[in-house]
């Protein structure tokens, strides 16, 4: 979608009075909910607050955090800031507005808190006081901005904007300013859920001083039709200064069109703000390459990496590069694990992660001085963040039976203790189902690890239907997380018994197992599904001829593939934006990085064995065996797997005359994300699981 004769809009900015109309004073939470029943309901499951945003004061006292709270009849969210004592205790409520501050976080004196809101027309960059008084605008440019970091010595800012560089049809045809079309000439034109907007996210730095970001700015990534951030995930932890406020060191994939659809080779690239030079200091590193962090002396600089191109679930390993002499050094050589949300020990000598381990995920830290690697916490949940606080940490914790609280962790015993305590009140309301870790043999004598959630109040000597969840990803763990459509806990208040296998080709039990799905669709992992579902129905509590399958994604794909490899074991299946033709599949989709890897190839490379046997496996292929009712759920925004592919479903599931629903969202992508529309999901789901399994 790259113009042959684009032009750069110039960037305006216009100053004014200092002190802004204050912003309404009227927000909304649930903290006092009151419900009647002790077993969730899916508008008891949207009323929970939602944490963060969570940082640390730079001296170490106060923890800074945001908490979203859902108004259902208005079908929106309400996001507030609060501060509590590092030590816990009391939190307080330093925002009261409609206007949902968002991307939270300390100025680096410490003295003022910052966010971006959009109190005005366009969302800026505002400052206040540590208890909420002083409110002043920082920025005022034209068009908003996205994201921010202070210079570390506070003489500058970044921030990331979108800039028009590609020509519309009405650019090109002045005369026709009501046609309404695109013109494309490579792909990539459309990504997860939008079309290419003709705009790219690019950084500016200006001077800051006295509150107020200057008039300034400069692009650093001037006239490149490239993004930094990454899309459409990629945040500012993809961004970041060097301690000494002199360079910008940024994630971007500098590649367009098929290219940029077919690879995943980011880099690191560093900006130097006198000399204006830009330098790339991940150069012949082909894989993923992001999150770059400084230490504290400047001296060294850590992100994360993957090493093969096109492989987006490859291992991602922890780098550390010395940057006087450019150095490299991979400290997870040994270490069969991913590593995440990387965080310098505030005394340089070594760096906190997070990883996943046989399906949760816990916090480690590696020591530079013998390069080892210690796991710190152990238990049945997800610790997804983690921060110095200091003889402390203070990290973000989850699990299957409570969403993310933040924690005190204490780094000798791995003991945590919440310390927010933001829902609760509403917990203390609710009976949540046990979550039981199971060793299941495989059909190729392995063990694998299967969750089995129990309904609320569960009663061995009756006999429950019972789900085998479907993940998707493929890669990505079936770990102790909490979901506002796939959650266990729901199900389970359901009456249903929950089996969520960690089948092949999820990480945390080490690489070999991760990968051995790639180019294996419909074969192990499928194997492996039935194995963890036939297991469990053994249980006399378990109901074996009410069995049902359920999944999104790739988890969708395992539903559609098994409605025609099942021999009789489900009575019910729902699939949620899966992929149910490959070839189509293949042709439509965004990121082509993905389908080529683990399909490895396209489908018309006749002499592509390898290829071939994953195209056979796709599920359209087994439809003449279907004979099971079908729910079927998708996005008309879900350009990763485009809808067509569940209308293909459920067209042919009805033209087969077998009882079939299609519950479609225009509005939504991958995921569900308004709240009556994730109602509507839930009770869809149950309606349709009851009406086959009950």
């Amino acid at each position: 979608m790259k113009r042959l004769f684009p032009f750069i809009i110039a960037l305006a900015f216009v100053w004014g009075c200092s002190c802004p109309k204050a912003p309404v004073q009227t927000t909304f939470n649930n903290r006092d909910l009151k419900v009647d029943s002790d077993v969730m309901t899916p508008e008891v499951l949207w009323s929970f607050g939602r944490v963060g945003n969570v940082s640390v004061s730079p001296d170490g006292n106060t923890v800074l955090f945001t908490v979203s709270y859902t108004k259902i009849d208005e079908d929106r969210s309400y996001a507030d800031i609060y501060t509590m004592p590092v030590k816990g205790g009391a939190f307080t409520q330093i925002t009261q507005t409609p206007d949902n501050e968002f991307a939270v976080s300390w100025r680096p004196d410490g003295k003022k808190i910052a966010f971006l809101a959009a109190y005005s027309d366009d969302v800026q960059l505002w400052e206040m006081n540590p208890d909420g008084s002083a409110l002043a605008q920082v920025t005022n440019v034209k068009g908003g901005v996205e994201g921010y970091h202070y210079a570390p010595g506070m003489k500058h800012l970044l921030y990331t904007q979108s800039v028009k560089l590609d020509q519309t049809v009405n650019d090109l045809y002045p005369d026709l300013p009501k046609a309404d079309a695109r013109i494309e000439t490579d792909i990539m034109y459309r990504h997860w859920d939008h079309w290419h907007d003709f705009k790219y996210s690019h950084i500016f730095f200006t001077t800051y001083a006295d509150g107020q970001a200057g008039s300034d700015a400069k692009d650093i990534m001037k006239g490149e039709r490239f993004d930094s951030p990454l899309s459409p995930f990629g945040g500012m932890e993809q961004i970041t200064w060097t301690p000494d406020g002199k360079n910008i060191a940024y994630t971007c994939k500098k590649l367009t069109g098929k290219a940029y659809a077919f690879s995943t080779n980011s880099d690191i690239y560093l900006y130097n703000i006198e000399t204006e030079k830009t330098s790339n200091l991940t150069k012949g590193m082909p894989g993923y390459d992001m999150n770059p962090s400084f230490s504290a002396d400047g001296k060294q600089l850590a992100w994360e990496s993957m090493a093969r191109n096109g492989y987006e679930a490859d291992k991602i390993r922890l780098m550390v590069m010395d940057l006087a002499t450019g150095e490299k050094t991979n400290y997870t050589k040994a270490f069969d694990q991913n590593v995440h949300n990387l965080q310098w020990t505030n005394d340089g000598s070594g760096i906190w992660f997070t990883s996943n381990i046989h399906a949760t995920d816990e916090i480690y830290k590696l020591t530079f001085a013998d390069g080892a690697i210690k796991r710190i916490t152990e238990g049945i949940h997800d610790y997804t963040s983690v921060l110095e606080a200091g003889d402390k940490l203070v990290a973000t914790r989850m699990s299957m039976q409570e969403p993310t609280e933040i924690y005190s962790v204490d780094p000798a015993t791995g003991e945590g203790t919440n310390i927010s305590k933001v829902n609760e009140p509403l917990q203390k309301q609710l009976t949540m189902g046990k979550v039981e870790k199971r060793w299941v043999k495989t059909t190729d004598n392995k063990e694998m690890l299967v969750w089995v959630i129990y309904p609320p109040h569960f009663d061995p000597n009756k006999k429950y239907p019972a789900l085998l969840y479907c993940q998707g990803g493929p890669q990505s763990t079936v770990s102790q997380f909490w979901s506002l459509r796939w959650n266990f806990q729901m199900m389970a208040a359901n009456d249903y018994i929950v089996v969520a296998p960690n089948r092949r080709g999820l990480p945390g039990f080490g690489q070999e197992w991760n990968e051995q799905i790639s180019g294996d669709y419909g074969g192990q992992n499928m194997k492996d599904y039935l194995a963890a579902i036939d297991e469990v129905a053994k249980e006399p509590f378990v109901d074996e001829d009410k069995l049902g399958s359920v999944g999104a994604s790739y988890g969708g794909f395992s539903v559609y593939w098994l409605a025609g490899n099942h021999h009789k074991r489900f009575k019910a299946f729902i699939a949620h934006c899966g992929m149910f033709n490959l070839d189509q599949m293949y042709s439509t989709t965004e990121e082509m990085f993905f389908v080529n890897w683990d399909m490895k190839g396209n489908y018309w490379d006749k002499g592509n064995k390898a290829a071939a046997r994953s195209f056979s496996n796709s599920p359209h292929n087994f439809v003449q065996n279907w004979d099971t009712p079908i729910l079927v759920i998708h996005g008309a925004k879900d350009f990763r797997i485009p809808y067509t592919q569940g209308m293909g479903a459920f067209n042919t599931a009805v033209m087969r005359d077998i009882p079939a629903r299609f519950l479609y969202f225009p509005e939504e992508n991958h995921f569900v994300l308004k709240p009556q529309n994730g109602i509507l999901w839930q009770r869809e789901f149950f309606n349709w699981l009851d009406k086959w399994l009950k």
